[in-house]
């Protein structure tokens, strides 16, 4: 199944917490603290993957996470840093942030990229012993990594692309013209993906990539039938072959077709009706001269290239693909997205953000630093306690205690942790 579009959840590994010990070897008088730092936690990265078509996988794995770092040990030995997730994806994947709609990535290219950054390891003991505190009971824990709601978006790149009405004969032009072999029938909505092909010309080999974009119908930029699904991969296309049937086998007026599509490129985007385009005025056989001439003026009318072929009987096919490599010489490179999203830093906790209730006799503080902070701090250790109960009276907790009415001896509970108050 094409599948061109999903939603994920990615998070980053954390860092791991730094190691609290302390050197216990025969011979070493007075050993210091040698705890060592947490590892690094694992980024998320994305990767082309040129075996992918679809985005099919994404359909029933929707949460992606990283390794996260080991803490430190002792020794001063660092954790170990934890293993980057590598999540492939099919050449031409826009990466958004969902929250926001910025694009993160264009996977475009071989270059893998960092979407989701792992958390930094945390300070082991060893760095905070100075000359008055020698023996530091306290490490600081790793910062969380990054996680993100993603919207995944593919969106083909290809050089040319085939726009017309269902059974024009787009299907059979680009397997006349390219390698690819798609299931051509006589009924519309045969091609339910598109189809890549890539057409070869020239003594050196040269290349370039031709899509077969599905039939498009009246109201397809407005959701109607199955060309809705594909408008956007017309947008990466430098060159549109808009194949038209001159023929009117099936009754249609060929002028009112190639009016139709156009309008629907343009209410999708308006950029796309700028696009080049070449007319390929398919089924020229079935065809009387007089409609191919009637089609051709009409449509050079408005200073637009035409080619009568056949792609069914092969002719005119090397007149066209002749017409596609000069014009294509003439065009800039297929479009890849800027990115707009900017990874930052992570800041530090703002430490004026919490909240104290009452209930009975006990008070209860929450805040999301409070959490982190009682990870970092040993309540057996003198200086390390001393330094938890001067964090609470700079924040202006402990003024909001008492601003509440706490009395001496009551409970305050912080996630858990519960301690009588004393003025």
């Amino acid at each position: 199944m094409f599948i061109d579009r999903a939603t994920i959840f990615v998070r980053a590994g954390d860092g791991g917490n730094g190691a609290v010990s302390f050197r216990r070897e025969k011979y070493v008088a007075a050993g210091g603290p040698d705890g060592g730092d947490g590892g690094r936690g694992g980024d998320v990265v994305f990767q082309v993957d040129r075996n992918l078509n679809t985005l099919e996988k994404f359909r029933y794995k929707k949460k992606y996470q990283a390794e996260n770092g080991a803490p430190g040990s002792s020794r001063n030995c660092t954790g170990r840093s934890g293993q980057d997730l590598v999540i492939l994806v099919p050449e031409g994947t826009i990466v958004r942030e969902a929250e926001t709609g910025q694009i993160m990535a264009d996977l475009s290219g071989d270059e893998p990229v960092v979407i989701a950054k792992g958390g930094k390891g945390g300070a082991g003991n060893q760095h905070f012993a100075t000359a008055t505190r020698q023996i530091p009971r306290f490490a600081k824990p790793g910062t969380p990594g990054e996680n993100f709601t993603l919207q995944l978006e593919l969106k083909l790149l290809a050089d040319v692309g085939l726009v017309g009405f269902p059974n024009v004969g787009k299907s059979t032009l680009i397997s006349a013209v390219s390698g690819a072999r798609p299931k051509i029938a006589n009924y519309h909505f045969t091609t339910l993906s598109p189809i890549l092909g890539v057409v070869r010309y020239g003594e050196a080999g040269e290349s370039f990539v031709m899509a077969d974009i599905p039939g498009l119908v009246e109201g397809a930029s407005e959701g109607v039938g199955l060309g809705h699904d594909f408008l956007r991969h017309v947008d990466r296309c430098r060159l549109i072959i808009h194949v038209v049937d001159v023929s009117g086998i099936e009754g249609r007026d060929p002028v009112e077709d190639y009016e139709k599509i156009n309008f629907e490129l343009r209410n999708f985007d308006e950029g796309l009706s700028a696009r080049p385009q070449i007319v390929a005025g398919n089924k020229c056989d079935l065809a009387t001269d007089g409609q191919v001439a009637a089609f051709r003026q009409y449509i050079e009318g408005k200073g637009v290239p035409f080619f009568p072929i056949s792609a069914a009987a092969h002719q005119g096919l090397k007149e066209l693909m002749q017409a596609v490599v000069e014009k294509l010489q003439t065009l800039p490179p297929v479009k890849v997205y800027e990115t707009e999203f900017v990874h930052r830093e992570a800041l530090p906790a703002d430490r004026s953000k919490y909240e104290v209730t009452r209930e009975g006799d006990t008070f209860y503080v929450e805040a999301d630093w409070l959490e982190q902070l009682l990870s970092t701090v040993n309540m057996n250790d003198y200086s390390s306690l001393q330094y938890f109960q001067r964090v609470l009276r700079e924040t202006g907790i402990i003024d909001k205690l008492e601003e509440m009415g706490i009395e001496e001896g009551q409970t305050v509970d912080i996630f858990g942790f519960r301690f009588e108050f004393i003025h």
